[in-house]
């Protein structure tokens, strides 16, 4: 008759002693400590190479240029995660901006008609992208894709192709796009209460995690009960929110409705940051923090490379090469296969 020989116990388990204290700079993750350190580094080369670049008006500059950047990064963050994708939010961003300062304009300069025009426009054109990928099981890479060209369209063809409007001449857009907070610009603070909600429904709440869950495995998540046609709907209606704040802010900052100008490539730049945070763009993983922190790197690098006078077009260069290199680190990362190369 064999005899069961009972299990060990586990002596190194954490779970039985007491719990390891993390240090800060664990907590922060190698992600953000990587770009921690470019973001120094960046700041470190440019105020060697310009006396003027670490001065506060010119971080100032730099935090107000990120800002809309910003907004559109922790949106496109959200959507990521959650498995999807939208290559329209600059597009987005300009539809709402010419609706603000038109509909300003012909509410007699009221420039609360103007913001709620362009939210609800923002709601709307979310929802429609929402729904197209939902219901119309269209992939969000080429549905977004078309509303891209849609939506810019729309802009242009709702402005003649012109700026539209003049609105600082209301206190509310001058107090938007030039006021300041306890030393800070409203723009800035704006991107802080906008970053800090999401960051807070992401992390803590049930919302959140099924959001991380739909785009870790959207078969489990099914199987677990939720309604992943209503939380996809829900996160992009979220972005044309947000992308309509964004046009909002580009109306206040520029003085007049913009089609095109100033919301021109402003997708790369979200994608490029959610990317360069730590968003997978397999969904499933992603913060907050990681993407803020790679919209100032980003930030600091355009405006080194201007101050220095170095063609704009280099610009797009760097921003598609560490679009390439944080797709490149995430593949390593998980282990992916490469293409045509063996396993």
């Amino acid at each position: 008759m064999s005899t069961i020989t009972p299990t060990p116990a586990v002596k190194d388990r954490p779970a039985d002693g007491p719990a390891r204290k993390r240090s800060p700079l664990a907590s922060l993750g190698g992600q953000n400590l990587s770009l921690i350190g470019a973001l120094v580094l960046v700041l470190g080369l440019f105020g060697v190479l310009n006396d003027n670049y670490l001065s506060v008006s010119n971080m100032q500059v730099i935090a107000e240029a990120a800002t809309i950047t910003g907004l559109l990064a922790v949106v496109q963050t959200a959507v990521i995660i959650c498995g999807g994708l939208d290559i329209s939010v600059g597009s987005q961003a300009g539809v709402a901006s010419v609706v603000s300062a038109m509909a300003f304009t012909t509410a007699g300069s009221n420039a609360l008609a103007g913001i709620a025009a362009a939210v609800g426009v923002g709601l709307l054109v979310g929802i429609l992208n929402g729904v197209i990928i939902v219901y119309g099981r269209v992939n969000p890479t080429i549905a977004t894709l078309a509303g891209l060209a849609a939506y810019k369209g729309l802009a242009q063809l709702i402005s003649d192709g012109r700026a539209q409007g003049y609105v600082l001449n209301n206190d509310i857009f001058v107090f938007l796009g030039r006021g300041k907070i306890a030393g800070l610009p409203v723009m800035v603070w704006i991107l802080i209460v906008v970053a800090l909600a999401v960051h807070l429904l992401l992390k803590y709440t049930d919302i959140g995690r099924n959001v991380y869950a739909i785009g870790g495995n959207d078969t489990a998540a099914r199987l677990a009960g939720i309604n992943i046609n209503k939380y996809l709907v829900a996160v992009y209606a979220l972005i044309g929110v947000v992308a309509a704040v964004a046009g909002i802010l580009l109306t206040a900052r520029t003085g007049s409705g913009q089609p095109t100008s100033g919301s021109e490539g402003l997708e790369l730049k979200a994608i490029t940051a959610a990317a360069l945070g730590g968003a997978a763009l397999k969904g499933g993983k992603g913060g907050i923090g990681g993407t803020l922190l790679a919209v100032a790197l980003l930030g600091c690098l355009e405006n080194g490379l201007t101050v220095q006078g170095i063609n704009a077009f280099w610009q797009n260069v760097a921003q598609g090469a560490l679009l390439v290199v944080a797709v490149v680190i995430q593949q390593r990362r998980n282990g992916e296969r490469r293409i045509g190369l063996p396993a």
